[in-house]
């Protein structure tokens, strides 16, 4: 008895085993199975939106690439993407490009030769062009470049995107009507069969936008789709059409008789192949390896929202590739990983490999089952899917982008689809990349380069300093103006560094150190060191030094190189250390000038006789320091001022006759004035005033002069006796040395 019961729980944990087993199973195949109707579906008009117009006699053929391409794909990616219910094939965006290279080709052969083969040529080059892309593909994850497309202007992106709808909105058209959409085509669209497939495919795509669209269930679009297929045959049954009169119309296609299926890698393909079309087919190629890397990854991450599922972006990059080898190889083309059938296949239940593998086992099916099922399918039903899927991605593109984008990179988005559309994606490219660095370079340069600011008063060392100096610099701390700079410098953000420090120094003409603190700065160009030689020479003209703080080293390169760093520029690698220098040479500075003044107090009162008519000399007086050999001022110049000497020499030089050279007749030290008697005559200057050695004079201009008259006239007074005084001693001077002249 004991034996039978331990039998019977035996015999039932593995039955619970084998049905927990089953159903995930099962789950992962009907998911697949219902992912493999959108499959179909797209591989059917992708076949005919390829293999339209001189192609149409090859659909079997591109029936066949196509199913051979999803086969592949879905079974790649099904082993071995880090989505486990992933399920891949050829996408709409891709397929676009596709058959726009393949168009591109038909047309160079054509005119070259009207009687060529083209089957061969098309077929290689789907191949070709998937094996390149598998190869570029392969190259992004192994490398882990794959991240550096999402580096690319969301402009160009969408330019290039919002084109491939615009091109499945017209090849729509080609495959509804068997005409191009053209200025020159458009009387073939006035015959009322042509005008009523078009509405008819119009209305299958506002039916797939009101209801699938908007509910985005995950069996809808399925739904809808065998739904349109059933309803049409059913208004042709109410309307007495049969089968063949419904094909003959024009209303379904005419299934081929069987697929057709050609290996293109053989050595006569080969040996017949146009390659000197290649270079002309060079911007289409690299367009598909550029939408379907970029399809990849935006596909990738739309399911990784949709499932909350984490991808491994260099994995899927990776098996994409080897997945377009493989179809390439075997005579397909590109494809990636699709977003509504991998979404629907998870939202079905299917949440394992099994799925991809089911969807792969009905897209091999269908190189038997298709040209049965194409003899059935309305033309409007995948013309509207078409038409739907194009309008969806300039939606997308077009309308929704433009909360997400400013005003300019609107307008760039929309000159990149209309240049692409008009002249081909080598133009779109060279002006879609031109656009988007200008559009980077306009808003970069809005971004200002500038952290914050601070001055010496309120941003000092750490240096404890005694109460006189911390009085010093409360006072004559402005002369210190500082700049924390971020972000990369180049020519936009540069000049706007420039333009600021000028603005800065006209509000602070009292600045005398002007420190640059480069610690949260990435990064900085050649034309950026030319907006700094620009600050240095501002800097120079008034007498301002330059204080450079964490300079990193490719930023110091530039800079050199530019000869922008010289004796006048300091580079010090700390802030605090560098405001703690600027500090001691305010100090120093105001120290001597305390000297400075004092003696020049005392100077005054000796010549005015009171201190505060002393104070008051010196308050009109403008301080200036020259070098030796300086030019004063010159003789014929206006005599505008006089010159008080308070330290140092200078001479009075008059022509020295035929030489041209000049010949000191005096020379003053300090504490001494000179051009008093043009202060007061007003007669232009007789003779020109140089520096013997470095100097300080104290200047007073005749507008001060007039000033002090006027305002105090005592003092006034005091300043003209004291101007004939020194007239007075040198002109008894120079009738001592006559009289020595005439012994």
């Amino acid at each position: 008895m004991t034996w039978g019961v331990g039998t019977n729980q035996r015999v039932v944990s593995q039955s619970v085993s084998l049905g927990s087993g089953v159903r995930p199973a099962l789950n992962d195949v009907l998911g697949g199975a219902a992912a493999s109707v959108l499959t179909v579906t797209f591989g059917l008009s992708y076949s005919l939106l390829i293999f339209a117009g001189p192609l149409a006699p090859y659909l079997s053929y591109g029936v066949a690439a196509t199913f051979i391409s999803s086969a592949i794909l879905a079974t790649v990616l099904a082993l071995g993407s880090s989505i486990p219910f992933a399920i891949g094939a050829p996408d709409s965006s891709t397929a676009a490009m596709t058959g726009i290279l393949v168009s591109s080709l038909v047309e160079r052969m054509a005119a070259a030769e009207p009687s060529a083969a083209l089957l061969g040529p098309v077929l290689l080059t789907l191949a070709l062009s998937a094996v390149a892309t598998g190869i570029v593909l392969c190259g992004f994850g192994v490398t882990r470049m794959g991240r550096a497309i999402r580096y690319v202007p969301y402009p160009v992106v969408g330019g290039f995107l919002g084109a491939t709808g615009c091109l499945i909105l017209f090849g729509a058209i080609r495959v509804i009507t068997g005409h191009r959409l053209q200025f020159t085509t458009l009387d073939q669209f006035a015959n009322p069969l042509t005008l009523s497939e078009l509405a008819a495919a119009c209305a299958m795509a506002t039916v797939l936008y009101l209801t699938w669209h908007r509910s985005r269930s995950a069996s809808g679009l399925p739904i809808i789709l065998i739904g349109g297929v059933v309803a049409a045959h059913i208004v042709f049954w109410f309307a007495g059409i049969s089968p063949g009169e419904a094909q003959a119309s024009g209303w379904t296609f005419e299934p081929p008789p069987r697929v057709n299926f050609m290996l293109p890698w053989t050595a006569t393909e080969i040996n017949h192949y146009p390659w000197h079309q290649l270079p002309d087919l060079l911007g289409n190629l690299i367009a598909v390896i550029f939408v379907t890397a970029s399809t990849t990854l935006f596909n990738t991450t739309g399911i990784e929202v949709a499932a909350d599922r984490e991808a491994n972006l260099e994995r899927e990059l990776s098996v994409t590739g080897i997945a377009n080898i493989l179809s390439g190889a075997a005579g397909g083309y590109t494809g990636c990983i699709s977003v509504s059938r991998s979404v629907l296949n998870f939202n079905s239940g299917g949440t394992g490999r099994l799925s991809g593998l089911t969807s792969a086992a009905i897209s091999a099916s269908m190189l038997v089952l298709a040209p049965a099922l194409l003899g059935y399918m309305p033309k409007f039903v995948l013309g509207g899917l078409l038409i739907y899927l194009g309008a969806d991605t300039l939606h997308k593109w077009i309308v929704q982008s433009r909360r997400r984008l400013s005003f300019v990179e609107y307008l760039s988005l929309l000159a990149i689809i209309v240049i692409i559309v008009q002249w081909g994606f080598i133009a779109g490219i060279l002006i879609g990349v031109v656009i988007g660095c200008a559009t980077f370079a306009l808003s970069a340069s809005r971004i200002d380069s500038i952290k914050y600011s601070f001055d010496g008063s309120e941003y000092r060392s750490s240096l404890d300093r005694s109460r006189d100096d911390q009085a010093v610099l409360s006072v004559h701390g402005g002369k210190i103006q500082g700049l924390n700079l971020q972000s990369y410098l180049f020519f936009g953000s540069a000049n706007r560094l420039y333009q600021h420090v000028k603005a800065l120094l006209a509000r602070h003409p009292e600045c005398r150190f002007l420190v640059f603190d480069f610690k949260l700065v990435t990064g900085i160009d050649s034309s950026a060191a030319y907006s700094f030689a620009q600050i240095k020479r501002t800097a120079h003209d008034r007498g301002i030094k330059l204080v450079l703080v964490h300079l990193p080293s490719a930023a110091e390169k530039a800079l050199r190189s530019s000869e922008f760093i010289s004796r006048e520029v300091s580079i010090v690698p700390e802030l605090d250390h560098a405001l703690e220098w600027c500090e001691n040479e305010i100090i120093v500075q105001h120290q001597g000038l305390e000297r400075e003044e004092a003696s020049l107090r005392d100077w005054f009162t000796q010549i005015l006789g009171t201190e505060r008519d002393a104070a008051e000399l010196i308050h009109r007086c403008q301080r200036i320091e020259v070098d030796e050999n300086e030019i004063i001022v010159r003789a014929g110049d206006a005599a505008d001022s006089m010159h008080f000497i308070l330290d140092g020499r200078v001479g009075i030089m008059i022509p020295a006759g035929e030489g041209g050279g000049t010949t000191r007749v005096r020379s003053l030290g300090r504490y001494t004035t000179i051009g008093e008697m043009g202060l007061v005559s007003r007669a232009p200057r007789s003779a020109t005033i140089q520096a013997e050695v470095a100097s300080v004079l104290y200047v007073l201009s005749i507008e001060q002069f007039e000033a002090i008259k006027a305002d105090d006239p005592a003092l006034g007074q005091k300043l003209l006796t004291y101007f004939v005084s020194v007239m007075a001693e040198r002109l008894t001077f120079a009738n001592r040395m006559i009289a020595v002249l005439r012994r």
